[in-house]
């Protein structure tokens, strides 16, 4: 996945979850927070944050730049960059996805009362899939989420009962930087879904776990990442 145009910027603040304060080329600038997540370990006053600037292409659109990725500063002053954009996830693993030899993919499909990420058909194996973006990361160890999801927990639920029903089920948990040692629930923040993992992993839901290749300007599948539960 690419971004058609980044530009560089200094992250100054975030009056609420949709925009924030940043500094591009000495202006001041109001921008779209691609996140709605708390993402407060990465958006720290001074951090380089990295912008897709729609000028001449805006649109319905009212600002001109939407932050979607950002440097963390980690021990000995190293940093990893992390792509927060929210919607890259699903776009990713779509692309991901299509190299995959699935007769049939469909994605935002209509399963009972709710909608799963992705339907796919192998043959005459029929797969869901849900996918969840990951940027919180503690030197190296990422979890999910980075605050509490009922929906989350929902969606877990639903594959059980999708399995159950003869389908082939997954949660896919796609981290949005490079350097992941592993993964595991977040229970501190939220531990009903860390249990909802667990069961759903003992129910035969499959767990699948990828870091990502980022640059400022693209986002792509990595590699296998082992998974704590």
């Amino acid at each position: 996945m690419k971004y058609q145009k980044i530009v560089e910027g200094i992250f100054i603040s975030r009056p609420n979850r949709f925009i924030a304060h940043v500094e591009i080329d000495g202006k001041e600038e109001t921008v779209h927070v691609k996140n709605t997540g708390r993402c407060r370990e990465l958006l720290v006053p001074g951090t380089k944050v990295y912008l897709e600037d729609f000028e001449g292409r805006m649109g319905t659109r009212k600002l001109r730049y939407s932050l979607v990725a950002v440097e963390k500063c980690c021990k000995n002053n190293k940093t990893i960059l992390i792509n927060m954009d929210s919607q890259a996830p699903n776009k990713v693993v779509g692309e991901w996805l299509s190299k995959q030899d699935y007769d049939f993919i469909k994605p935002e499909y209509t399963y009972g009362k709710s909608r799963v990420d992705f339907y796919m058909e192998r043959r005459k194996e029929k797969f869901l899939l849900e996918v969840k973006g990951c940027t919180l990361e503690f030197d190296g160890h990422c979890k999910f989420p980075d605050a509490p999801t009922e929906r989350g927990v929902k969606h877990l639920t639903e594959l059980i009962e999708a399995k159950e029903a003869g389908y082939r089920t997954a949660i896919f948990i796609l981290i949005q930087m490079e350097k992941a040692k592993d993964f595991s629930p977040n229970d501190e923040t939220h531990k009903a879904f860390g249990d909802a993992l667990r069961l759903a992993a003992s129910k035969g839901v499959e767990v699948l776990c990828y870091n990502c290749k980022v640059t400022p300007d693209s986002l792509s599948i990595g590699s296998e990442i082992p998974v704590i539960l």
